[in-house]
């Protein structure tokens, strides 16, 4: 290659809008319902959202009420090479209609069951469309499995960065060592040992890492979520998302009124632990009767927010800076010095923006205060709070089923469920016929016949030591 060709390759490598990530958020922009054009959607105007992965590990060795897997999902085998064939399928279809960029999860029963060569192989395949994957899991795995993951076989790295979705709640049975956790605390020890095999992995082969610590709420374990967070926030998790839990899956695992822990109440529980009001308003996804966010950093223990929505200064950096400017700039991937240079390029585009930005790095500067800045050595950790609210699975079916025959519900419970669906953060890809679905509904209506067939195609066998 000539220089000119190299020259022009890094102009486009780091050009800050791919014309096609462009026209991929015009399109979601246009299909979501009126409710959901917020002036703090991020759907549309600066990602097209979450995806994940279906049937290619159903089987988890943990038991769980709720569970949202199918009662056939434990039946199934976990092989390899269907995991890989079907997470590429899946990415494949992910790539050609949304784009070429988005963070999507390798998720299904327990990824740890992938023996980790195939595990590298499925999150190598992510990466080739374009996706920057999350695997998730129960944690309960040892050092030895996550190094095997990371290195080949001659000890190598061959993954740069990792990150895992751990999920801990104390209504999860068949820990090792804590087989039925009788509070959330008991399962501290265990979250902390999750998040220092990755300090060590980073240490030993400079591995990177982002941890995202999950957790189903239920009137059982309401009043725990804030001491989870206040404990994990000092684990290294830079994420903690919450899960109202949902009448979806294994009707057999239903064990409480789950209604009673509402999103409200919830929310008040991680406002609790976070130490301060959390405005999930500023920046959305989706449906806000199905996901709040919050997007902050903490500085010792306190935790502040990106954007203060009483501040017209900080709105004025969401709209005129923020999604003006760098909405349809991808930073999803990139090696940190494309991103650096696209950044740059923006800036030098749009002056003002720049300025603008300084001066919201000021504010937020001053909102910590320079003494806690020296104090904490100017340790800054971002960390952001989530919230996914399930649909049970009695609404989700009929408001499908409509919306697949172009019908809008005249019943306002299943209209709302339709509006919501149709704002789904978080999508599944079927390539057996071209369709998207989101999550709810794969839970809700098409989990159980996927995986009554899958038990018949990898039928789990049965050794004998005798």
């Amino acid at each position: 290659m000539g220089f000119i060709a190299r020259l022009r390759a890094v102009a486009r490598a780091t050009r800050p809008v791919d014309p096609e990530f462009a026209a991929v958020l015009e399109r979601r922009w246009a299909e979501l319902p009126e409710s959901a054009r917020t002036p703090g959607q991020l759907l549309g105007r600066h990602a097209v959202g979450c995806e994940g992965t279906h049937g290619v590990f159903p089987r988890c060795n943990l038991k769980c009420t709720p569970c949202y897997h199918s009662r056939d999902a434990n039946q199934v085998r976990v092989d390899g090479p269907h995991t890989l064939e079907h997470v590429a399928a899946q990415m494949a279809l992910l790539r050609e209609q949304r784009g070429p960029v988005a963070h999507a999860q390798l998720i299904g029963g327990e990824v740890s069951l992938l023996e980790p060569d195939d595990h590298a192989a499925a999150l190598r395949v992510m990466r080739n469309y374009g996706r920057e994957p999350m695997s998730f899991t129960h944690g309960d795995f040892d050092y030895a499995y996550l190094e095997r993951l990371a290195l080949d076989a001659n000890g190598e790295r061959r993954i740069a960065r990792l990150s895992f979705a751990a999920h801990f709640d104390r209504f999860m049975y068949g820990r090792r060592g804590i087989t039925r956790p009788d509070s959330e605390a008991a399962l501290h020890p265990y979250r902390r040992r999750f998040a220092e095999m990755f300090v060590r992995l980073e240490r030993e082969h400079g591995v990177r890492y982002f941890l995202a610590h999950n957790m189903t709420v239920t009137p059982g374990n309401l009043d725990e979520v804030a001491d989870v967070i206040r404990e994990g926030a000092r684990m290294g998790y830079g994420m903690f998302s919450f899960q109202p839990a949902a009448y979806l899956g294994d009707e057999r695992r239903w064990k409480e009124n789950y209604r009673q822990a509402t999103p409200d109440a919830v929310w008040a529980q991680i406002e609790r632990g976070a130490g301060t009001r959390l405005d999930h308003r500023v920046l959305e996804n989706g449906d806000v009767r199905c996901n709040r966010a919050a997007y902050g950093y903490y500085v010792g223990e306190r935790w502040y927010p990106v954007l203060e929505r009483e501040d017209p200064r900080d709105l004025a950096m969401r709209d005129e800076v923020f999604f003006r400017h760098f909405g349809k700039v991808n930073l999803i991937g990139a090696p940190l010095p494309v991103i650096a240079v696209r950044v740059a390029r923006v800036f030098a585009r749009h002056p003002g923006a720049a300025v603008r930005t300084v001066r919201w790095v000021g504010r937020c500067l001053r909102r910590v205060g320079v003494v806690r800045l020296v104090r904490h050595r100017f340790r800054i950790r971002p960390v952001s709070f989530v919230m996914h609210q399930f649909m049970d699975a009695e609404q989700v079916a009929p408001a499908w089923e409509l919306m697949r025959r172009g019908e809008q519900a005249a019943d306002p419970a299943l209209r709302e469920t339709q509006e919501r669906l149709a704002a789904c953060h978080y999508t599944m890809a079927h390539p057996e016929d071209g369709t998207l679905v989101p999550a709810c509904v794969q839970h809700a209506v098409l989990d159980e016949a996927e995986n009554a067939q899958l038990r018949t195609l990898l039928p789990v066998v049965e050794v004998r030591t005798s």
